[in-house]
């Protein structure tokens, strides 16, 4: 028979051991909302304040260059600065020169090459020819004639070659492929050096 004493400690035990458990269940579910917390928090902090990316922040850098556009009757290239990315690697900071030429004069001068042309990439072998990649819209595109095609070569070659020293020559290349000609009147199948005559001083330099 069982005595009340004993029913009482049974009680007591059985107590003690459903509050246990209640508190381990407890802790369960509280970690796992700790952890569900957590985690959303990471994932706002991260899309509020995305980490810094190092290589991103160094690219930001700028520093000034000098390129080359045309003048009214495309006989001289005229000299414009312009602040353009650094870049550490000669192919790289060829291939920002580049874009700065093909988004055009910032002082009105005359365009050297049309609006829709881009640079796919750039590459530099060790003799220091750049061979400067550009898609199918440099030859769709192009108004053709001796002279529109002379400033467009001597533009980009003039632009590279200043402002990159390892630079010697410029090639230039259609996705990927040489080309005969631009459009149909200077022979493209070699690398081009730089030609100062043909450079004019710009108007601060005249005045």
């Amino acid at each position: 028979m069982v005595t009340k004493k004993k029913r009482r400690f049974e009680e007591l035990k059985d107590k003690k051991k459903k509050k246990s458990t209640r508190i381990v269940y407890f802790s369960l579910i509280l970690g796992g909302i700790s952890v569900v917390l957590i985690f959303f928090f990471v994932i706002l902090f991260n899309a509020v304040f995305p980490p810094v990316d190092m290589d991103a922040l160094k690219k930001k850098e700028k520093h000034l260059v000098v390129i080359y556009f045309s003048d009214p009757q495309e006989r001289f290239l005229i000299p414009e600065k312009r602040y353009v990315f650094i870049e550490n690697d000669a192919a790289q900071q060829a291939k920002e020169i580049t874009k700065a030429l093909l988004d055009g004069s910032k002082t009105k001068l005359i365009n050297t090459f049309p609006t829709g042309v881009g640079v796919k990439d750039v590459k530099v072998n060790d003799e220091g020819t750049a061979f400067i990649n550009f898609n199918r819209n440099l030859t769709k595109l192009h108004p053709g004639g001796s002279t529109a095609e002379m400033a467009s070569i001597y533009s980009l070659t003039n632009s590279v070659t200043e402002n990159v020293s390892s630079i010697k020559r410029v090639k230039i290349l259609v996705d990927g492929k040489e080309l005969p000609s631009i459009k149909g009147h200077i022979s493209t199948k070699k690398a081009f050096a730089p030609d100062p005559e043909l450079s004019a001083p710009s108007q601060e330099e005249k005045s």
